[in-house]
């Protein structure tokens, strides 16, 4: 017997009925041998741990374009928030941990630069449309690896492409619209459990609001810190989750409701907010320059963005090359091609 082969067999005595188990996967796109060590919803986590796609999320907004201050989130610490959130309820509701950390590995890695406001404008001017869920799938199934793709199992990719919701309801009506396991479910909540609270945080830490500000009802159903609100909305869908069969994963009426006013507060308070919205509409003139002009410049851009986005048609080529970079890139992208460089001495 194998290592993967004893893992898989763990799985089976210890975890729930309810779990995923790695040994039962509907499998990748395409065929392959199976790792001898590690079972299938592990190796999707480390292909994804270690793409390109992941290392560049360090560099791509989460709320404040391009911070001065060291402690500010990036999508790449959102998204290991997510996973520690995530991982946290699996643990408890003996749900597969693994499938669990790659769906929230990898369900931002199709967000562009400069956040939201940069998904938007690619929705704007794609034929289309854009979505950075779809946009996170079609980077594992298709633009990682020089095109190639990672490759990954059904059930990972399912987590990556229904794991967000924006402004909508955070437990969908639709049952097609929620993740197929229990653990892309938990993914699902744990988004936004970790965006509403560190976005928070760091409105804080911008001097956008203060403590006061919150609203009361909130503080008084969910706690008055950082750490006390993550606990409270854990242990709230733990319990409702323990205690129904099969789990809900999903929060009481009372803590749902004040979830969803915390994240209405943000963007009112914080998203929309002048001072903040104003340097997105920059940055969304920036990536609209940007796709146009490479849009009339298909020579330049074969040159800029390489062989993995030489593919039909050229409008889907462009967003994908831009949905990719990171903020400080496009910056300079756009400087090389628009602003004046100065001459170099020779």
């Amino acid at each position: 017997m194998s290592i993967r082969e004893m893992l898989e067999e763990r799985e089976k005595k210890f975890l729930s009925p309810h779990a995923q188990l790695s040994s039962q996967s509907r499998g990748r796109r395409v065929p392959e041998e199976e790792c001898s060590i590690r079972p299938a919803f592990q190796h999707d986590r480390d292909r994804i741990i270690h793409s390109k796609a992941f290392r560049r999320l360090k560099h791509k907004t989460q709320v404040f374009l391009i911070p001065g201050g060291d402690h500010y989130r990036t999508r790449l610490t959102h998204t290991l928030e997510v996973a520690q959130i995530a991982r946290t309820m699996a643990k408890a509701l003996c749900l597969n941990e693994d499938l669990t950390e790659a769906i929230a590995l990898g369900h931002d890695l199709g967000h562009t630069p400069f956040g939201h406001a940069g998904e938007d404008i690619l929705n704007e001017i794609c034929p289309g449309g854009f979505r950075h869920s779809a946009q996170s799938l079609r980077v594992v199934d298709f633009l990682e690896r020089e095109g190639r793709g990672l490759n990954l199992t059904f059930e990972v990719r399912d987590g990556i492409l229904k794991h967000s919701k924006g402004k909508g309801d955070l437990i969908a009506d639709d049952p097609r619209d929620m993740p197929a396991t229990y653990e892309g479910r938990l993914v699902r909540v744990a988004d936004i459990i970790a965006y509403i609270n560190h976005d928070l945080d760091d409105a804080m830490r911008a001097g956008l609001i203060s403590p006061r500000d919150i609203p009361a009802d909130c503080t008084a159903e969910l706690g008055d810190s950082h750490g006390k609100r993550i606990d409270a909305m854990v242990r709230d869908i733990l319990e409702q989750s323990l205690g129904s069969d099969p789990p809900k994963i999903a929060p009481s009426r009372r803590k749902l409701e004040a979830m969803v006013k915390l994240r209405d507060f943000l963007y009112e308070r914080v998203y929309d907010l002048p001072t903040v919205h104003g340097d997105f509409l920059k940055s969304a003139k920036i990536l609209r320059e940007l796709y146009a002009h490479f849009l009339d410049h298909r020579e330049e851009f074969r040159k800029e963005a390489g062989e993995a986005f030489i593919h039909e048609p050229i409008e889907r080529s462009i967003a994908d090359f831009i949905a990719g970079m990171t903020d400080r890139y496009a910056l300079k992208l756009y400087e090389k091609i628009f602003l004046p460089q100065p001459w170099m001495i020779l």
